[in-house]
């Protein structure tokens, strides 16, 4: 009988884009995390890659037959495309997908908790609540955003906390797109409840040209899961794998 292990698996993967043409395009995404022996799987939204109800419902099936552990998710800029984000969402949540917006959830001793998040730059290129009142209610969404992962974050009680967003809370993990559209690839406006909180690790997606790894002004690793880059990075394992030991140990990236 195999020893009980002493940690958590995570394997992480965002910007799926499930389409009309994706039947079966994900099995060697399956059989990687099989191969990975992962426990949990957390997907960094852009699930679907026009937000309509008929990919999330095909997204659903591949997802049931392929994968037997958990699945926690947030959505993506791209599964609001076709606004129908409720439906997309409810079609995902009765598969058996957790997936956050806003909420917390504890999975084998491990406190999630996760937001889209949205855009707005960073540092001093981040955009402020000045002048015509579209601009101020585009920076109220960023700020919405950020206190919907303060407050998700507020409620673990769990002494592992990660966090998944779809946008970038930190710059680092955007370099390598094209400078002129960083603002629209995350908002350091996100990493403000990261620094707050003790939080283990940080997952987002979007930035499809980005760097792997980064970490927030305290030191908390983050970690870009966009499939583009993880198949650019390793075609046979597009996954970020992370050990986050379950009794306070430290955790181990792989």
């Amino acid at each position: 009988m195999a020893a009980p292990k002493n940690f958590v698996r995570l394997a992480a993967v965002g910007d799926l884009h499930y389409g009309k043409t994706s039947r079966g395009q994900l099995q060697p995404l399956f059989n990687a995390v099989a191969r990975a022996d992962a426990d949990i799987l957390l997907l960094l939204g852009d699930l679907t890659d026009y937000g309509l109800a008929e990919e999330a419902a095909e997204l659903a099936r591949e997802l049931t037959g392929g994968i037997k552990i958990p699945i926690i998710a947030v959505l993506g800029n791209h599964d609001f495309e076709g606004g129908a984000e409720a439906e997309v969402a409810r079609i995902l949540t009765e598969a058996g997908v957790t997936l956050l917006d806003g909420e917390s959830v504890e999975v084998l001793g491990i406190g999630f908790a996760g937001v889209k998040g949205f855009a707005g730059g960073f540092g001093r290129g981040a955009l402020g609540p000045w002048g015509e009142d579209v601009v101020k209610r585009f920076v109220h969404e960023a700020v919405n955003e950020a206190l919907k992962l303060e407050s998700a974050l507020a409620r673990l009680r769990t002494e592992t906390r990660i966090a998944l967003l779809h946008y970038a809370p930190i710059a680092a993990t955007v370099e390598g797109e094209p400078r002129e559209i960083w603002p629209y690839l995350g908002c350091g406006r996100l990493e403000e409840p990261l620094t707050r909180y003790q939080v283990t690790a940080v997952f987002h997606g979007h930035a499809h040209h980005g760097q792997p790894q980064g970490m927030t002004s305290n030191g908390t690793p983050v970690y870009n899961v966009s499939l583009p880059l993880l198949m650019a990075q390793n075609p046979d394992q597009p996954l970020r794998l992370l050990d986050v030991a379950v009794a306070g140990a430290a955790a181990g990236q792989r």
